[in-house]
């Protein structure tokens, strides 16, 4: 009922419609006029014919000669009776079989069709939200980032211009409004002023338009901006933006930093105020065959070891956790306490072996970039010859062909990086590259996450998101320090204190044991941050401690602890 109700509202409310009911009105009158006319000459030409029918047998004759349907029943057989059956014949051909269905649809059922999409995306908040994002175009990376808030119960809404686009995105259940981003008018029905942030997202030129219409339309609400080229993120800052994220730079960046070449030094992920969380590879160092305990990690450099990535799949430590070949540890610290597990493990060097960079787009030049600061060789293979600048590292041609491959030094190289943007290519060169080299470390990315688990099958030892890398990156500006996400399945969060931990120390309080979940640091009022807190830290009521896990593990703990988030 309600949405009929929306629906009337919006179909009367219109004056364009008004205005064609009106029309169809006066249409319909003059053909009920004209039955009228009809039935009243029939009995003229009736009596003529020396005959004579009731009132309704004239309305019958009328209706069903116009309609032409003329059952034969009641037929003239002078020629004044046969020229009057032509003429309604004509005429009913005309206003009921042309006429009418074509004023029917033009001004009551076009109309009524928009009203009802219309209702569906309307181009008002009702009721209205507050502490919302405002997100102006749908693609992978905000199609991730409306799961993720989804799951943190934060509010959103989804500006979409076009009504046929809007109605299915609705009918997809997303929360759209049939809005232009780039119309100034558009900001005062989305409750702008009350909203946490908006999310430009579209291509450059249109997020520059949305920035500046949005800071002028409200200078002090945040504007994360996407950028698909470097040379628009200065212009988008002019505009306004106050963050502008280059998905693809910090993609090539993210997979160059999975490499296991280079050095074992530990390559920082993430940090809230002293506490940084880092990555390091466990490739060619003493560490390989013993477990954490056995490691004595925390005693020699006081680094916590919060997590390990096997084959991209993030695990729990436990003391037992046997370190591996293809192990990648996830450290957490201070700075001073990571400079000491570099100088451990500064003396091994992994290896001098090249990387292969299948696709040399945004995403392939910016993991070049990264390898060529980490002084790590690398070759990128293209079949594009626009993209191959430099003969010494770039190789023209396609990677599905074994001598390109060859030609590139597939048979040395120890790591492959698939940079394409189509999953499709990336699987099938994942099932290639792994059958010729069974021992290469494949690492892939993938635009849409429907496709990290095939990727796995396929033989990649680590993919990274597109869609997952560019939602985490702006729920990280959303959320501060609050929470922080480091990688898919792998967050920092923040929680207070409560009596029911309290009094306990660490290991008492059996934290990991029950959620998975490690407490990387306590925020003390009198003392500041303690960085990796020894396992007989006592906790004290309304400190602030901050841990790492997955979102699964912080739901558990929030349940098993009965707290609140302050977010």
């Amino acid at each position: 009922m309600k949405f009929l109700g929306s629906q009337l509202t919006y179909f009367f409310a219109n004056r364009r419609t008004q205005t064609n009911i009106r029309k169809l009105m006066k249409f319909v009158g003059v053909l009920i006029l004209l039955f009228i006319t009809y039935s009243i000459v029939f009995h003229f030409v009736a009596l003529y014919e020396g005959q004579s029918y009731s009132w309704l047998t004239g309305f019958y004759w009328t209706l069903v000669t116009m309609s032409t349907l003329g059952f034969g029943d009641v037929v003239f057989t002078t020629d004044l009776g046969k020229a009057f059956s032509m003429l309604v014949i004509l005429s009913g051909v005309l206003f009921l079989l042309v006429m009418l269905p074509f004023t029917f649809i033009e001004f009551f059922y076009a109309p009524w069709i928009k009203a009802m999409n219309q209702a569906k995306a309307p181009k008002t908040l009702d009721p209205p939200m507050k502490g919302h994002l405002i997100i102006t175009h749908l693609d992978a990376v905000t199609d991730a980032l409306i799961k993720k808030l989804a799951s943190y119960k934060i509010d959103y809404i989804l500006l979409e211009p076009d009504l046929q686009k809007a109605v299915e995105l609705t009918e997809n259940d997303y929360k759209v409004l049939n809005l232009d981003p780039t119309d100034s008018h558009t900001y005062d029905h989305v409750c702008l002023n009350e909203a946490a942030m908006v999310v430009a997202s579209g291509p450059d030129t249109v997020n520059t338009n949305v920035t500046f219409t949005v800071k002028e339309f409200n200078p002090d609400i945040r504007v994360v901006a996407t950028a698909n080229y470097s040379d628009s993120v200065d212009i988008l800052q002019l505009a306004g933006a106050d963050h502008v994220i280059q998905t693809g730079e910090i993609l090539g960046r993210s997979l160059a930093r999975r490499t296991l070449g280079g050095n074992a030094r530990v390559h920082v992920i993430g940090h809230i105020d002293e506490l940084v969380i880092g990555e390091a590879t466990a490739q060619e160092t003493p560490l390989i065959g013993k477990t954490l305990l056995e490691s004595r990690l925390r005693e020699t450099t006081g680094v916590t070891v919060v997590g390990i990535w096997e084959r991209g799949k993030f695990k729990q430590p436990f003391p037992d956790t046997l370190i591996t070949e293809r192990t990648v540890l996830v450290l957490a610290g201070s700075v001073e306490q990571l400079r000491n597990y570099d100088e451990l493990v500064s003396i091994y060097h992994v290896s001098d072996r090249p990387v292969i960079i299948i696709g040399a787009g945004r995403v392939g030049r910016a993991a070049a970039k990264s390898l060529s600061e980490r002084k790590i060789d690398y070759r990128i293979i293209d079949k594009d010859p626009t993209r191959v600048h430099d003969d010494g590292k770039y190789v023209l041609g396609d990677a599905a062909d074994h001598d390109v491959l060859k030609k590139a030094g597939l048979e040395e190289a120890h790591t492959t990086l698939l940079t394409t943007h189509s999953d499709d290519v990336n699987i099938y060169l994942t099932i290639y590259c792994r059958q010729l080299s069974p021992n290469m470390q494949i690492i892939s990315r993938a635009t849409f996450e429907k496709n990290v688990n095939t990727m796995h099958r396929a033989g990649a030892d680590f993919v990274m998101s597109y869609a997952s890398m560019g939602a985490n990156s702006i729920f990280n500006i959303l959320e501060g320090q609050d929470v922080l996400v480091l990688a898919e399945g792998l967050n920092i969060f923040n929680h207070r204190v409560n009596r029911k931990l309290a009094g306990k120390s660490l290991i008492e309080s059996n934290i990991r044991q029950e959620t998975g979940c490690t407490v990387v640091a306590i925020k003390c009022k009198d003392k500041g941050m303690i960085v990796s807190p020894e396992p007989a830290r006592v906790l004290k009521i309304d400190q602030d401690i901050i841990l790492i896990g997955s979102p699964e593990g912080e739901s558990t703990f929030t349940k098993t602890y009965e707290m609140g988030s302050y977010r």
